[in-house]
């Protein structure tokens, strides 16, 4: 059915096909989890096999609403490559397209303001190795400063230089941009995040926080390969929560 649906919306691949399901129900999980943002926000994803394409969210649709189908094909500068009644959040797309551009490994890219997220965003000295999911992120994580709503491509230089190496960027006063090879790995990086800003908040909130040393950090970060459920990084979460998507609507996948 898939290979039908497929080359029958404007003769895409199956590789695309495969790339907008995926997509789709990425956006269905965040709606799931209430890591939506009304209409706004975006998770990004090169179409395999072609240069310079991606898959973004029709905007004007809530997550709960998009479809493997209405999902739009833009170009690097966020320019329509398929027919849709809906508009693209151009403006929203700056801050992606940027990272699409000029970093290779950058297969998918997520951006939402969960309450959590972007509390931690907001806080000095951002996410603190308090706890067990914040461990995984010690000295992996970057910062960049609040210089307003990121529309500007005179920014992208200061946004790139502050990522560094890392693929995770906290925009202060604002929320998370995680990089990925792959949408699943980027999922499972993106929940552990959250659960982290989650407990540092708790945490925070019911007294001081015991901060965990270095030498621990080492060996936790060592050892979590050990805690993987499959040999592709994120895979068995995805799929669970796919499963879980699926109880509540299974209109993504069509």
């Amino acid at each position: 059915m898939a290979t039908t649906l497929a080359k029958s919306n404007h003769e895409m691949t199956d590789e695309e096909w495969q790339a907008r399901q995926q997509l789709a129900a990425t956006y269905r999980i965040f709606a799931m989890m209430g890591w939506d943002e009304a209409i706004f926000n975006h998770i990004t994803v090169k179409v395999p096999g072609e240069d310079g394409a991606f898959l973004i969210n029709p905007f004007g649709l809530h997550f709960s609403e998009v479809k493997a189908s209405n999902l739009i094909k833009i170009d690097i500068d966020g320019n329509k490559l398929s027919e849709s009644d809906y508009g693209v959040n151009k403006a929203g797309f700056v801050q992606h397209s940027l990272f699409h551009r000029h970093l290779h490994d950058a297969h998918c890219i997520i951006h939402t303001h969960t309450t959590a997220t972007a509390a931690v965003c907001s806080m000095e000295g951002g996410l603190q190795p308090v706890n067990f999911y914040a461990c995984n992120f010690a000295g992996k994580l970057s910062y960049h400063d609040f210089e307003g709503v990121t529309v500007r491509e005179e920014e992208g230089e200061r946004l790139l230089e502050n990522l560094g190496s890392n693929r995770i960027l906290m925009l202060k006063n604002h929320g998370p941009v995680v990089i990925a090879p792959t949408l699943p790995i980027a999922v499972i990086q993106y929940w552990a995040l959250q659960r982290a800003c989650e407990i540092q908040l708790e945490t925070m909130r019911a007294g001081d926080p015991i901060v965990v040393s270095q030498d621990v950090i080492d060996v936790h970060q060592r050892d979590l390969f050990m805690a993987q459920a499959s040999a592709e990084p994120g895979k068995a979460e995805f799929d669970a929560w796919v499963r879980q998507v699926d109880k509540i609507d299974t209109s993504w996948r069509e």
